[in-house]
């Protein structure tokens, strides 16, 4: 077996773009979207059925010209279901990251999403709903949650972040391996073995403390820079890989050990911490890393949503 094959036996493997030629060549379990690989679709001509779709779809029956922000909802959930029609399992779309500090805000784009899936005959069970990892994310996921819409909690830097994420029930959380690597190389000026690596080490103590404390929430592993940071997760619940990532693990003979598991993560001597919303902010204040990491993601995602917006608003005209 190659190194994608032998990974596929100890971990569920995620496609991390909205490419839909990329999603059938390596058969993965799901897929996660996010507003910077929806901005790399929509520039590609063969997405362009998606777009017209998606705009047919918000002008509704009467024919007027669509409302913007209706039409980005419809793209998103076009994309899903083109995705869906790919992978068994189920597809991560992102709410919007100029929510993510607006509790209400989130939640009433959440069940928008979901319900224009279920117009669509799309079982809100193979939606994953995207949130950043900030307290008001956390509890837009917490009321979610209790409806029975799934959350991803994206933007994760931290443990704090990973027990608030939990305590919530939020279904799933996405660690950003490659970003704690980005910030930790620049901060201190060198390069980080794969064993070495702080992204690594991060995604390892949060998933040892899920399987310690018996946390139901998924660990899901992404943001990848290398294939040694995967090898060294190889075991973690999930992991959303890059195309570029899977090509070269599929062209590998590499042998894969199994890195992680929660009948080690039993015995390690670690202690239950409380997260309220007070010791949350504090120990995200006391995580320089974490904090710049968070509020650039969040910065990121709401350019690339804009330019998507910018598209979008060329197409209409």
């Amino acid at each position: 077996m190659n190194s994608l094959e032998q990974l596929k036996q100890f971990t569920t493997v995620v496609a991390d773009t909205g490419d839909f030629q990329t999603i059938q060549a390596y058969e993965p379990q799901d897929a996660t979207t996010n507003p910077s690989l929806i901005l790399k679709a929509i520039g590609k001509p063969e997405y362009d059925s998606v777009i017209d779709a998606a705009i047919a779809d918000a002008s509704g029956k009467n024919g007027n010209e669509p409302e913007l922000e209706s039409v980005i909802d419809h793209l998103l959930v076009r994309f899903g279901m083109e995705i869906l029609k790919i992978v068994p399992g189920r597809v991560s779309t992102e709410v919007d990251a100029r929510l993510s500090f607006n509790v209400t805000g989130s939640i009433e784009k959440a069940k928008e999403l979901i319900r224009l899936y279920e117009e669509n005959g799309i079982s809100r069970d193979r939606i994953l709903i995207k949130l950043a990892s900030t307290w008001e994310g956390i509890e837009a996921a917490r009321h979610l949650q209790k409806e029975g819409i799934h959350c991803n909690m994206t933007l994760l830097f931290s443990l704090a972040q990973a027990i608030a994420a939990a305590d919530a029930g939020a279904q799933l959380i996405s660690p950003f391996v490659g970003r704690i690597l980005d910030w930790y190389k620049a901060e201190e000026g060198k390069d980080f073995a794969p064993e070495e690596d702080p992204g690594v080490i991060s995604v390892q103590k949060i998933y040892t403390y899920y399987k310690k404390f018996g946390y139901d929430t998924e660990v899901m592993g992404a943001s990848f820079r290398n294939t040694g940071e995967i090898v060294q997760l190889a075991g973690c619940d999930l992991l959303t890989i890059s195309p570029d990532l899977l090509e070269k693990l599929k062209d590998s003979d590499e042998p894969i050990v199994q890195k992680l598991s929660e009948e080690s993560s039993l015995n390690e001597p670690i202690e239950k911490i409380e997260v309220d919303e007070e010791t949350f902010r504090w120990m995200m204040n006391e995580d320089p890393m974490a904090t710049e990491k968070l509020s650039e993601g969040i910065r990121k995602f709401g350019i690339d949503m804009n330019k998507v917006r910018d598209e979008i608003r060329k197409r209409i005209s």
